[in-house]
């Protein structure tokens, strides 16, 4: 019997697991697609950064010891110290997808001009002084290997690096450099095979700094008030030969609560183009998501007053500046009253083919306060508000409008015989439209920031609405000068955030 009972749990434990395995799988609400237009850009815009970062950069000091025969002196110790990169070239470099591994970097014919202080001692002279270095036919190869941490922040890791530096010219100044130079020669093949042992070395550390920096950078980010967006990756990049996909998480929370909204992403294909140097691919699921945080969060409960009401129907149309007097005839009203609008669920998101619609199930009550007495409800309502969603780039942000296609109202049957419907689904689509949407768009207006590089800017920008998701299209441009906000993902702004939810919304 026990062994029985034990064969029937292990069949119900392994039917448990071939019913939760679908489940486990974890689909991006945000799609990146960087193609190899945008690594080509990469290149051409990235050697100002490259030059400034190899300007500044601190060169350790080459030191050691050689014999000069023709000196007939056994022992000379030299030490090249405060390394400085004057000026450098590598006009012939490239970048290139590794399927399934990285991007391969690779650099040739490469010079460089160095400025260094030289010290020479040997048992029968020393001196010092002023040199310049020139070196040729350096050369680089090696690849990026992109991955994401155990928080979903992006990382980077140099594998197969091979660098040399073929050839190089020393000439001295100082007191004795006159007798130096001429001899300069046999001290140029040790500074090479030294250089040439520090050169991976030097260029890994890069990498491991670089990538130190990006696992700070921001994954989640304070949208509102009310919300906020995680942008961690939810695996390693997924590398073909023509282009590079970053699966985000693209997730809404309530600012207080991390918990994942009660519905999961489906997975979603970006289409095979090359034009654009970006792709980026917001499902409904992002947007679904923001409506549920937005919803749970209470963000879509609004009230107004009289005076607010009338300022946007006499701002926004002329002839509805008369409304609220129509409403409080019928009521025979003469004191001020407010209008209360309340989701009653999230908004439904629906993206098809060149159409983004919004639908927004809620509640609106018609209050008053008479003097000296408590708030009365004159009458509640039902209804739902089917909007169109415009989309538009702006900055950095994709920045979202409504527009009220239809408005439908459902009152209880006990209130059809006492309340004209017809009349009050004109005046309270009015107000939708002319009061309370012009407050929203004003809000709207923010935007929601869009994963980008520090300092590069979107241009000759496009967006379709497809099949359950939204694509952008959009080529790029280094800007040096461009300003970001700091909660948006920067170099300006690194904000470490532990793994953990501390309790504390972004800056």
């Amino acid at each position: 019997m026990h062994t029985e009972m034990v064969q029937v749990l292990w069949g119900c434990f392994l039917l448990w697991n071939l019913n939760i395995a679908p489940s486990q799988t974890i689909y991006p609400g945000i799609k990146a697609r960087i193609t190899q237009r945008a690594l080509d850009y990469g290149i051409q815009a990235g050697m100002e950064t490259i030059e400034q970062m190899i300007m500044e950069k601190s060169i350790p000091d080459l030191k050691g010891s050689e014999s000069l025969e023709f000196l007939k002196v056994d022992y000379v110790g030299y030490n090249f110290s405060t390394i400085k990169i004057k000026a450098f070239s590598f006009p012939n470099t490239s970048l290139a997808f590794v399927p399934g591994v990285g991007i391969k970097v690779l650099t040739n014919h490469g010079t460089a001009n160095i400025s260094t202080h030289w010290e020479v001692k040997s048992p029968l002279f020393q001196d010092a002084g002023g040199a310049d270095l020139f070196l040729s036919g350096a050369f680089f190869t090696g690849i990026l290997i992109l991955s994401q941490n155990d928080f979903g922040h992006p990382t980077l890791k140099l594998q197969d690096c091979h660098a040399q530096v073929s050839h190089a010219h020393v000439s001295f100044s100082g007191e004795l450099s006159v007798l130096y130079n001429p001899f300069a020669e046999p001290m140029e093949k040790p500074i090479l095979k030294n250089l040439n042992e520090m050169l991976c070395p030097m260029i890994t550390n890069e990498v491991e700094a670089l990538s130190a920096n990006l696992s700070m950078l921001e994954v989640l980010t304070k949208i509102n008030n009310h919300t906020l967006l995680d942008y961690s990756l939810i695996n390693s990049p997924e590398i073909t030969e023509n282009y590079m996909d970053l699966n985000l998480k693209g997730t809404f929370y309530p600012l207080e609560n991390l918990t994942d909204p009660p519905f999961s992403p489906v997975p979603f294909t970006l289409p095979e183009r090359s034009d654009s140097m970006l792709y980026v691919g917001i499902s409904d699921y992002f947007f679904k998501s923001a409506s549920f945080a937005h919803f749970t969060a209470g963000a879509f409960n609004v009230t107004l007053s009289t005076k607010e009401i009338s300022n946007h129907l006499v701002q926004n149309s002329q002839g509805f500046g008369n409304m609220l007097s129509r409403i409080a005839e019928i009521y025979i009203l003469s004191q001020p009253f407010m209008v209360q609008i309340m989701a009653t669920e999230p908004p439904v998101i629906n993206l098809q083919p060149g159409n983004f619609t919004l639908d927004i199930p809620a509640s609106i009550m018609v209050l008053t306060q008479p003097k000296n007495s408590t708030v009365e409800t004159i009458v509640s309502m039902d209804f739902v508000a089917s909007t169109s969603v415009g989309l538009v780039i702006l900055g950095q942000r994709l920045v979202c409008s409504l527009s009220l296609n239809r408005f439908r109202l459902s009152l209880p049957e006990s209130n059809r015989s006492s309340i004209e419907v017809l009349r009050f689904e004109n005046i309270l689509s009015s107000i939708l439209h002319f009061g309370v949407l012009p407050l929203v768009n004003a809000k709207l207006q923010r935007g929601f920031p869009l994963p980008n590089p520090y300092k590069i800017s979107f241009v000759n920008s496009d967006i379709e609405v497809l099949e359950g998701f939204l694509l952008i299209s959009s080529d790029l441009k280094y800007e040096p000068n461009l300003k970001q906000e700091p909660r948006i993902h920067s170099w300006e702004a690194l904000n470490l955030i532990n793994g953990h939810w501390s309790g504390k919304p972004a800056p």
